[in-house]
């Protein structure tokens, strides 16, 4: 057995009903994904990011936000699932084979736990790669491409925005209901790669906790979860999760 690897959470994994995961930048991180402050470089450094991510902002100068999602959405463009990415869809497939239930919930905006595979995922904080209406809020695939920057929603003609959310906005409820339910109704909660400091997410754990749940936190660094959590497991998530599925594979 690796390193690390308790053999009661390999056991409460082997009979859990349902598993939910949670993930944050760290995870992210691995595929070389700055994080949203990192990502303030170049011909952006002069700008905070709060300054350009709220609605506040769009409708201030709706080109500047517009063109510095385009260069963020540039950059995650390059990057490619990892190890940890691969390791929690194939976590999926194993659970789905033997009719368990494994739900991932992310912090992450970039797109690559779907492309990684997974498929019962919720995007708690949006997609970058997706876009809607900022008035409508209808999502939009295609545009006319008139010169308008940002571009002008088909439905109604508001501007596009991305389908991010932005400081000042209320998660996606459906997003978080769904979030909640399953920590609440999870036999193992998996925590990987998040500070434990962005709420609403941070309270994902602590319910799966108040409910009965184990809980194991992945993380080369410790977080407000770390005195809590049923399991700690240190280090990266491209090393740890990986492990993790081996030795599930193992009877």
């Amino acid at each position: 057995m690796p390193i690390g690897l308790p053999a009661e959470l390999l056991v409460a994994l082997r009979r859990a009903r349902r598993v939910a995961a949670l993930t944050g930048a760290g995870v992210s991180a691995e595929s070389g994904v700055p994080t949203f402050r990192d990502a303030q470089t170049g011909l952006w450094s002069q700008y905070r990011p709060e300054a350009l991510a709220t609605p506040q902002a769009f409708q201030r100068d709706p080109k500047l936000v517009w063109e510095w999602y385009a260069w963020r959405r540039e950059l995650v463009g390059r990057a490619r699932p990892n190890p940890g990415h691969l390791a929690l869809a194939e976590f999926e497939r194993r659970l789905a084979q033997r009719g368990a239930v494994f739900t991932l919930i992310t912090q992450n905006v970039d797109g690559l736990h779907a492309q990684a595979g997974s498929q019962n995922l919720i995007e708690l904080h949006g997609n970058l790669q997706r876009t809607k209406c900022f008035d409508c809020g209808r999502p939009a695939e295609t545009w006319a491409e008139d010169g308008s920057v940002p571009p002008r929603c088909p439905a109604c003609g508001g501007r596009l925005r991305p389908d991010v959310v932005w400081f000042n906005e209320a998660l996606p409820p459906e997003a978080l209901t769904a979030a909640f339910e399953a920590a609440q109704a999870c036999d193992v909660f998996l925590s990987v790669g998040t500070s434990g400091l962005v709420e609403p997410a941070a309270s994902l754990p602590f319910e799966a906790l108040r409910r009965g749940a184990v809980v194991a936190e992945v993380n080369p660094h410790e977080t407000p979860l770390s005195a809590h959590a049923t399991f700690v497991l240190v280090g990266p998530a491209g090393e740890v999760l990986p492990a993790l599925v081996q030795a599930l594979s193992r009877q």
